[in-house]
């Protein structure tokens, strides 16, 4: 039987390729030239740390930029609130988000069973099978979980036919 697998996975090589460029454009601006702008990658979590909050707006857009020329959705990014000391220091923390948890697996689920094709989706891990019995029925529940609006980017693989 046809099937494949809806995942939501983040590339973290490029991840650190953006982050990187990200901080030489900080240190080689004109505006960011004397403060201690920079970035701090951990694990998918971004810390951002500037003088002043507008500065973190203009690194969040730096960042925003950068990942998105390296093929990475910006959907995925949770941006907390910025946190200023009295210090002269603003910091601000960035995730980035992957993986289908099971509350939005489910969400998944619904859909492809409200589609009403004949099709059946299964939560596994932190991935969600789809098999059928015809590809043209793979490729509608695609095309249905790109338009709808899950607030997560999401990859098709392991096509099978």
């Amino acid at each position: 039987m046809p099937s494949f697998d809806i995942v939501s996975e983040l590339d973290e090589h490029e991840v650190t390729n953006a982050v990187d460029q990200a901080s030489r454009e900080v240190g080689t601006r004109f505006d960011f030239k004397g403060t201690d702008a920079k970035f701090e990658l951990k694990e998918l979590q971004i810390t951002l740390t500037a003088q002043a909050d507008f500065q973190l707006k203009q690194m969040l857009d730096i960042l925003r930029l950068r990942l998105s020329k390296r093929g990475i959705d910006v959907v995925c990014m949770k941006i907390d609130d910025p946190v200023v000391s009295g210090a002269n220091k603003a910091t601000q923390s960035v995730t980035l988000r992957q993986g289908i948890d099971s509350e939005l697996g489910k969400k998944i689920q619904r859909l492809v069973k409200d589609s009403k094709i004949k099709v059946q989706a299964a939560l596994q891990d932190e991935q969600v099978r789809v098999t059928g019995k015809s590809r043209d029925d793979l490729q509608s529940i695609m095309a249905i979980i790109r338009r709808a609006n899950l607030d997560l980017p999401f990859q098709f693989k392991n096509f099978r036919d």
